[in-house]
């Protein structure tokens, strides 16, 4: 659905969980000649990857912790974010508000719906997070990754849209592109990762668990691994005594290349993780944080675990004798690795920017200030909007 020019604004806390679907988002309305704003934190502000014509609006959005005695300073920093959000929609005169979650969307997401402008909140993960649900009730729309999001009630499905998780274009474009082939003699390209700020457990784990192997699948192991700063110099020197070769870095740049070249991912099981994997179709090790909201790692996991393309493992069961064990499963068998990637990708949804970028679009109409605004010329054509849940919004079928 397209028409004249509209402005949107998209509300994301300052993490890369929330803020990856917000570029994609922004990047596909962009192309279609809308005009977006960013509301984050001062992270996400400075995070990499934003798009150049994304202009970012710093706000303060409050946490709530454990104690009670630190509510009443995250209200007031909640209620300064909501004033600064109206007055920003008072002078973008946004068509809808979509919240990816976050602390600093619930001010967006607050001063929206008081304002009476449409709003839309984005799930990543298979569990409903929290402000998305302070907010279930109040929105027009919600926008889901899986088929089935713990924690939302049954009495908001008629608003639910089941679209995805935007990933970046550049591993959105490694689609189509064939499984790389493992051979007998070919090289067994490992990918370590462990989100942003890597993952100590993998550190420790990996490099004995891969030394595990038998003889003749360690020697074609080649592994790229990402590590926090302060572990680098001990995993390299792991891999060293092993005699495996590996690749480390605390940040890589080409993550979508590696991604692509890569027979095997071991890593946390992040909402975009999860979506690169099952865009690319790459299978998978994963080992769900145990520290993370509501256990939503683990959730994440189920159903691509279930299509047996990855293999879950509870930390407090990730050793380095059950990581060969489930290696060896995978890659023993000529076909098993490719089995899997084709599995992972069966899952993948690889028109979730277009059908979100649809369902946003959905709601207001091009205008009359927007066109003065915009300028006639640049305008697509004039078309009403439908209300929400009347849009229609593809479900990937590969």
């Amino acid at each position: 659905m397209t028409g004249a020019s509209r402005h949107f604004v998209l509300a994301a806390g300052g993490t890369g969980g929330h803020l990856l679907p917000a570029f994609a988002l922004a990047a596909e309305l962009n192309r279609r000649g809308h005009h977006v704003a960013l509301i984050t934190d001062k992270r996400g502000a400075d995070i990499p990857g934003k798009p150049d014509f994304l202009p970012a609006h710093v706000i303060p959005a409050g946490r709530f912790g454990k104690n009670p005695l630190s509510w009443f300073k995250g209200l007031k920093a909640v209620w300064e974010g909501r004033r600064m959000a109206l007055r920003l929609f008072d002078s973008f005169q946004p068509s809808a508000v979509v919240g990816f979650g976050g602390y600093p969307s619930l001010p967006a997401i607050l001063a929206a719906t008081s304002a009476g402008v449409p709003t839309v909140v984005h799930e990543q993960n298979a569990v409903l997070g929290r402000v998305n649900r302070l907010f279930a009730r109040r929105v027009d729309a919600i926008a889901t990754a899986y088929p089935e999001v713990q924690r939302l009630d049954g009495k908001h499905a008629g608003k639910v849209h089941l679209v995805g998780n935007p990933v970046r274009a550049g591993v959105l474009s490694l689609r189509d592109e064939p499984f790389p082939p493992f051979t007998e003699d070919g090289l067994l390209r490992v990918l370590v990762t462990g989100g942003s700020q890597g993952a100590r457990v993998l550190s420790e784990v990996v490099p004995d668990g891969l030394s595990m192997l038998p003889p003749a699948l360690r020697q074609q192991l080649q592994v790229t691994q990402q590590c926090r700063p302060e572990d680098v110099d001990a995993v390299r020197e792991r891999y060293r005594t092993h005699g495996i070769p590996a690749e480390l870095a605390t940040y890589f740049e080409d993550m979508a290349a590696r991604l692509a070249d890569a027979h095997l991912f071991i890593g946390r099981a992040g909402a975009s993780t999860i979506a690169e994997l099952t865009a690319v179709g790459r299978p998978a090790i994963l080992i769900p944080l145990p520290i993370a909201t509501d256990d939503h790692q683990a959730a994440n996991a189920r159903e691509l675990a279930k299509s047996g393309g990855a293999r879950m493992i509870r930390q407090e069961r990730f050793t380095g004798k059950e990581l060969a064990k489930q290696i060896k499963v995978l890659a023993e068998n000529p076909q098993g690795l490719a089995k899997a990637a084709h599995a992972a990708w069966n899952c993948g949804r690889p028109k979730a920017v277009e059908d979100l970028a649809d369902l946003i679009e959905s709601f207001g109409g091009a205008e009359l200030m927007d066109v003065i605004r915009v300028g006639g010329n640049n305008a697509r054509g004039s078309s009403q909007g439908v209300p929400a849940g009347q849009g229609a919004v593809r479900e990937a079928a590969e």
